[in-house]
């Protein structure tokens, strides 16, 4: 697999074009906080996590195959979803506004100073 493949198959798999720059072949649209690079570098194939805008080489290959490899596995690789995960964030946003009511009163009834604030 080379870097144009690559990108084909991750827009294949629904990887969001921000998650990933390809120099040459695939730009970041947006740049997030934090995106993998892949780059040719000398005769080696680094892949780096480039998180506000300080690059860490995660991994470095000898052959663009294996960097492309990696970074597919890397970016498709998502674990499976909590059973019942889905339905506990639908609860937690329909009792929002009784759970924000309750932090307040918990707050209310903390120990503090004198002037309010919480105490230690």
């Amino acid at each position: 697999m080379d870097r144009t493949a690559l990108t084909e198959r991750l827009r294949r798999e629904g990887v969001p074009d921000a998650l990933y720059d390809i120099p040459g072949v695939h730009g970041v649209p947006v740049q997030l906080d934090a995106y993998y690079v892949l780059r040719p570098e000398g005769g080696a194939w680094p892949v780096l996590l480039r998180q506000r805008g300080q690059d860490s080489i995660i991994a470095r290959f000898g052959t663009e195959t294996e960097a492309c490899l990696y970074l597919y596995d890397t970016l498709t690789d998502v674990p499976p979803p909590v059973p019942g995960g889905a339905e506990r964030v639908d609860r937690l946003l329909a009792d929002a506004d009784e759970i924000q009511r309750r932090a307040e009163e918990d707050f209310d009834r903390a120990p503090g100073d004198e002037d309010g604030s919480p105490g230690t």
